[in-house]
Formats: C-alpha cells, structure tokens, sequence
C-alpha cells in the first residue's frame, strides 16, 4: 500500500521531474534497453489534456502502415472512452476483430495467429483516464481470460498481469495527475509530452493562417495577447485560439478576448450563431443548457462519452452533432445478427470543461453557497481529484460575465441569481487563507482571479500572498508563469521564488527574475546559467547583472553528474560575466553573488559516479571563497576513496573559510587518512571533522594524532566506525592532552575493547563513546 501510495505520490507531484530528461524520437519509443522479448513491455505516454496525445497514437499507427515499427505485425488502436462504458463486456476476439477492425474473412485464423504471436502486437489505450473512476482498478478472474467476455478494465488488467496475451506491448495513455501506477505495476518507460515551445507555437499559428491575407496579422494578434498566446504552448488551445483569431479578423475586429472564458464563450457563440431567428436561438438555448448539464453529470462520473440513445431528445443530439460538440462512434454487436450500437462523446476535454461550468452557472438547483464546494481551495494538498480541472476557472470568470452580450446570447436565465452566486464568490475569497495555500492550490486561485479581470480580487490576492513563495517540484506551465507573474506585478511585497526542478520554461524564468518586486529566486542551475548565457547574446546586460545579483544557490546538493557539469558552467560563467558587467558597469572585477555567497555543498552522486564527479568538482571548490560546509556523508555512500581524499587534501590551502568537512562513509582508508592529516592544518577555520564509518586503522589514526595540536581552530573529531584499535585510540588519546581546544572526540570502534576506551574516557571526559 506504501509504495503505491509514494508511486502515486512521485507522479502527481511532478511526472518526470528530477529524472534526466532527452527528447526522444517517435522511432525511438518501442526501445526498451535489457526488456525481455517474451514479457509484455508498458509504455506510458503522459501529458496534459490537449497535448497531443491522441495525434501522436494517430502517428504512430501511420507510420506502422507505411513500414516503421516493423517488430509489429498487428496494432491495435482504442479510445478508452468509446469502450469504457459499464455495461459492455468484451471477449479478446471482439475486442480486436470486431470492434478495432473486422475482417472479411479468416477471423478465427487470424486471432489463433494473434494468441500465438503475442511479440508481434502492439495494443495503443487513447486515454486510460477513461477506465477509471472511484472505484479500484479490478484484477481479471475470468477462468479464461482470452476467451471468456469481461469488462474493459478486466481486459486491461489481464493484460497488464500477463495473463493475456504475454509478450505484447501495450502503450497508454494518461494525464500526469492521474494515478496510473495504481493500476499498471511495473512501467518498462515513461514518455512525458510537454507542449509547444515558443517558437513551435509561432510555426504553429503561421501554417494555420498560410495563404491568407492576414497571416502576418494574426500572428501579430496573437503575440499581443500574451497570456493567450501562454496557452498556445498546448497544441488544443493554439487551434482554438487560431480559429477565434480568424473569426475576429474576419469580422474586422483589432482585438482577441483577454482571458480563457471569453474565449470560449465566443467560440460557443460563434459555433451556434449563423441561425438568427428568434425560434431556433431559443431551441439552441435549451439544447445547449441540456448539453451543459450532459457535461456534468458525464465529468462527475469521470466520462465523456455515452451511449446516444440515452440523450434526452433527438434535437440535442443533432444540435451537438451539427456544431461540432459530439462526435459520433459505433459499439459493435457480440454476433453477426446482433445490430451495432452507437455513442456520442465531446469533441474535446476542454469544451467538455466549459460546458459543465456553464451548467453550474446556470443551474437553477444549484444555489450559491452549495456553488463555492466546486471551487474550494483547501490549505492542505489532499484536495477531492477534480477531473473537470479546468471548471472551476471557467466558473469564476463566467460569474463575471454576466451582463455580457455573449453570455446573455446563450442564456435566457434571469441576471439576478447570477449576481448573488457573484456575491457568494466575493465573500469566499475575502475569507480564504490564501498565504497558507499550497502552491498547487495556489496557482488554481491565482487562474481563477486571473479570469475575472476583477481589479479589486486581483488586488486583494496581490497584497496576501506571502513573501516567501515556493514552487519547488511544481510543473509551471507558461499560461501559470504568466498569471504568476501578473499578479505578482501587483503587490507593493519583495518576492523571494524557489522555482528549483519547475520544469519552467525560459522566457517565463526571464520575466519572473525581471520584476523588480523579486527580490531572490532559486531555480535549476543548468536553466539559470542557460538564461544569463542568452542575456549576454543579447546584450541584456542590466537585466544579466540584476538577475546574478538575485540567484541564491546556498545551499546546493549535487545528486547528478549534471548537476557537477551545470556548478562547473557557473563557475565558467563569472569569469565572462567580468568582460559583461564591465560593460555595463565599468568595474573591472565581478563576482556573482550566489558563488561568493555559497556557505553549504552536499556531495551525494552515489557509488557509481562518486569519485568521477567528485574529482571534477574539487577543480572548482576554490571559487567559492565562504565555503563553510563540505558534506561528503550520503545514504547512498559516494565512495571516494583514497584517491578523493588525496585530490581533496591537494585543495585545502584554498578553503579557508570551511568550517565543516564531513566524510563519512567514503571507503578511506590510512592511505587517505594520511594525504589529509598532511594537508589539514591549512584548513584554518576547520571547527568539526567527521570520518565516521571508512577503513581507518592505526597508522592512519597516528597521523591524525600527530596534527591535532597544531590545529586550532578543531573543536570535534569524529572517527567511530573504522578499524583503530587500543593501540590507535591510546595514540589519540595522548595528543587530546595537548588539545585544550578540543570539545569532543567521537571515537568509538568495534575493534576497541570496551575496557580500553572506559578507560581512556575516564582520563579525559572529551572523549565520548
């Protein structure tokens, strides 16, 4: 239960974050290095609604049939929420044969040649998300799982536990918040989809509007509108904003709408607009409040898809179908004489989203207190998983747009309830805790104020934030960054942002360091010395200087190779920076603060890298003159050896501030111990020592003996759990009487008899056991 519990933990919280991270090509995606040909290998393809994941299935499927992945000999494509409805079970023949793809001929040859060549199939799930709701994932029990009929959860269960099919490749997949390794035990890769670059959106908009008139000036509309084009970043909202550009500028207009809502709302408006008659805007009216409430009802059970002759009427299923809100799909009969069924689902998530909200605004039943439980923001992360995520910005900004013409032109509902739910939401925020909110929760406000261009709300919630604002492990997307960075343009406060392992891109990086209200921000050192290189090709010089001036390293932890390469960039980076800041200043010594000020680096790359990284890193300790602690002692053990040691030792006349070396369980032994007793009286302001658990025995204990007096500033010696003796612990001993400035020296060894060190505590009470 734990381990699910920390897998669903490490994926909500951030996917990939903090793994290494390569881009990948779509050839590359079916590599598992060491996986075994005869076991089914699970791929999850993560990323956000709208990202592109369905495309990318699309592709794949494309590039199978013009030859790649030629491993496979059959793929298999379904969209879970076509095939995820309750009451349908499957056997694996109608699964594959009938719903997929139903042959002319040979059926039962061709799926014995399936079950006989699991290696050769390749099955893609569009959407696992659609296969679960609040109920636990169910394990097959079918006596005879390929034959026997089953739900599609007991089907894919089946095939995750290697029961069918065995040997196959199944691809998912998913959201990054939902709780897929709950259900799929063991992932062979994890592939995160992770949008638009700025760039990729500019291409994006510029082949959409290709071959039009205003193609330069879309592109330009867009730009201007930086918190829509922020969103363009995902490939589902840049075609929604793409298609509301054409229509403004088609009806001439110079602006686009300036938040999510009102972008919906005209693309809803625009959608059902051609009919002008009174007759059919009320038909419209009502068909469009009955497929708000499908939307609902549909999200709340975490669907978006059912079965069509379950919609209230005929006129709403045309009306759905008609403007684009439905697609159709067809279930397909267990027989021959069995008639195929059909379903509708919503054309996308997020109008999915848009609609629900404008049913919760509408509704009648839904007074305006029961309202703010759609839109709470508990202080604590464990929040209700809310699958419609982006319902409760479109409710707040619809309570704003009320007496909007748009919203007036969807509606015929009386103003007047609308105004108290507006009310109600007022009184909420005013009450709510918003400096005790965790950042996931916090970002969910800031998009919710952000959507009622509300001057007074924006303010209020400038003024209480609380100076100290972190997002470490938070993805932030650009259209958070942005929101971010406009409300926090807003408050009077000095911001101290830790945007460490955000996966934030760039530019918002540069505009969030740029606000002269951020007074300090921590972020990945490769990003950050990634963005002052880009400033100096620019010529940024005061924005460069500003943005070293705010860094704060202190303190550092180096887990990575990457994180040794990204210190030793930054190192490289001060000695240009002094040709830059003399530009722009014209001092001619500089030293970037976060360099200068680094007091505590921990070393924690693990066995394997251990000695590799550490010997690079020794090159550069030098340049950090306020190193107090150097900290070497990791669950892991870095093993550094002797060699380490020795490579170290060679430093210490630099380190003359350092004040804590601590390393433990490093593998030394009296080799090392001697190269760092030799070198240890240079450490002048050298107060605590640790060599905790190495393989220090006598001789290296004499050496340390031999320097301890000339060392005055020590204060504790930590040596238990090495290979001294009485022999060693008496030579210690004897040099401890020479040290009036030593409190405590630690020194207890299963190689020591216990009489021998109780006597040698009785002689001097410093030494402890």
């Amino acid at each position: 239960k734990n381990s699910i519990k920390a897998m669903e933990k490490e994926l909500v919280t951030c996917s990939l974050q903090g793994k290494e991270k390569a881009a990948l090509k779509r050839s590359q995606i079916f590599q598992i290095p060491g996986g075994k040909d005869s076991e089914t290998k699970v791929i999850v393809v993560l990323g956000k609604a709208g990202m592109g994941k369905s495309i990318l299935i699309q592709k794949i499927c494309q590039d199978w049939s013009n030859g790649e992945f030629s491993q496979f000999e059959f793929v298999f494509w379904f969209d879970c929420k076509q095939i995820s409805l309750p009451e349908k079970r499957y056997s694996l023949k109608d699964l594959l044969l009938e719903f997929f793809v139903k042959p002319q001929e040979g059926s039962k040859e061709i799926f014995e040649y399936i079950l006989q060549n699991p290696t050769k199939i390749l099955l893609l799930f569009d959407g696992f998300e659609g296969l679960h709701d609040h109920e636990n994932f169910p394990r097959c029990s079918a006596s005879q799982p390929e034959k026997d009929l089953c739900s599609i959860k007991e089907m894919l269960s089946g095939l995750i536990q290697k029961k069918i099919l065995n040997g196959c490749t199944l691809l998912l997949t998913a959201r990054p918040k939902d709780k897929v390794y709950q259900y799929v035990s063991k992932v062979d890769k994890t592939i995160e989809i992770v949008g638009f670059s700025p760039q990729q959106r500019e291409l994006y908009i510029t082949k959409y509007f290709e071959g039009l008139p205003y193609c330069d000036n879309a592109l330009k509309l867009i730009k201007e509108c930086e918190y829509l084009f922020s969103h363009c970043y995902s490939p589902l909202m840049c075609r929604f904003v793409c298609f509301l550009c054409e229509t403004v500028l088609e009806m001439g207009d110079k602006s686009l709408p300036s938040t999510l809502t009102t972008v919906f709302l005209k693309f809803v408006q625009q959608k059902i607009i051609p009919m002008k008659t009174d007759v059919t805007a009320m038909q419209n009216q009502e068909s469009l409040a009955t497929l708000a409430r499908i939307a609902w009802y549909l999200g709340e059970k975490h669907q978006s898809a059912m079965k069509s002759n379950l919609l209230p009427s005929k006129e709403v299923k045309e009306f759905a179908l008609k403007h684009g809100f439905f697609l159709p799909f067809a279930f397909p009969g267990h027989s021959d004489s069995e008639e195929e069924e059909f379903g509708s689902m919503f054309s996308d998530f997020v109008i999915q989203n848009f609609l629900a909200a404008l049913h919760l605004m509408l509704a009648e039943e839904i007074k305006d207190k029961s309202l703010m439980k759609y839109l709470s923001f508990p202080s604590k992360k464990k929040k209700p998983y809310n699958w419609l995520d982006l319902v409760p910005r479109f409710l707040t900004g619809l309570l704003f747009l009320q007496d909007d013409p748009c919203f007036c032109s969807l509606s015929n509902k009386d103003v007047k309830q609308s105004t108290k739910k507006q009310k109600t939401l007022l009184k909420y925020i005013r009450r709510l805790q918003i400096n005790e909110l965790c950042p996931e929760r916090l970002l969910d406000l800031l998009h919710c104020i952000y959507e009622t261009q509300n001057s007074y709300l924006l303010q209020h919630v400038a003024l209480r934030l609380k100076p100290d604002l972190s997002f470490l492990s938070v993805v932030l997307t650009p259209p958070d960054v942005h929101v971010l960075h406009y409300i926090l343009k807003r408050s009077r406060k000095e911001f101290s942002l830790d945007l460490q392992n955000s996966s934030i891109d760039m530019q918002g990086l540069k505009d969030l360091v740029g606000l002269k209200n951020v007074a300090s921000f921590r972020a990945s050192l490769s990003d950050t010395v990634r963005l002052w290189k880009t400033l100096e090709q620019t010529k940024d010089y005061e924005l460069l200087r500003a943005s070293t001036e705010k860094f704060v390293l202190d303190p550092f932890k180096a887990k990575t190779m990457k994180d040794i390469s990204d210190l030793s960039d930054l190192v490289e980076m001060q000695e240009k920076m002094i040709n830059c800041v003399q530009d722009a200043s014209g001092c001619s010594s500089y030293e970037i603060p976060a360099i200068k000020n680094l007091r505590k680096l921990e070393f924690a790359l693990g066995p394997v890298c251990g000695l590799q990284g550490f010997l690079k890193l020794v090159e550069i300790l030098a340049a950090f003159p306020s190193l107090q602690h150097l900290d070497l002692d990791a669950l892991s053990e870095n093993g550094i050896g002797d060699e380490g040691a020795k490579s170290l030792s060679e430093v210490f006349p630099t380190l003359t501030s350092l004040e804590t070396l601590n390393l433990s369980q490093n593998k030394i032994t009296d080799v090392g111990a001697e190269k760092l007793a030799t070198a240890l009286p240079s450490l002048s302001s050298l107060k605590t020592l640790s060599l905790y658990n190495n393989n220090i025995c006598d001789f290296g204990a004499e050496n340390l003996a031999r320097v301890l007096p000339v060392m005055s500033s020590l204060r504790v010696l930590d040596v238990q759990y090495n290979k001294i003796t009485g022999v060693g612990a008496q030579q210690l001993t004897d040099s401890l009487r020479k040290c009036p400035h030593i409190k405590s020296l630690v020194m207890w060894n299963p190689t020591i008899p216990y009489g021998v060190l109780e006597h040698l505590q009785q002689l001097d009470s410093r030494i402890s056991v």
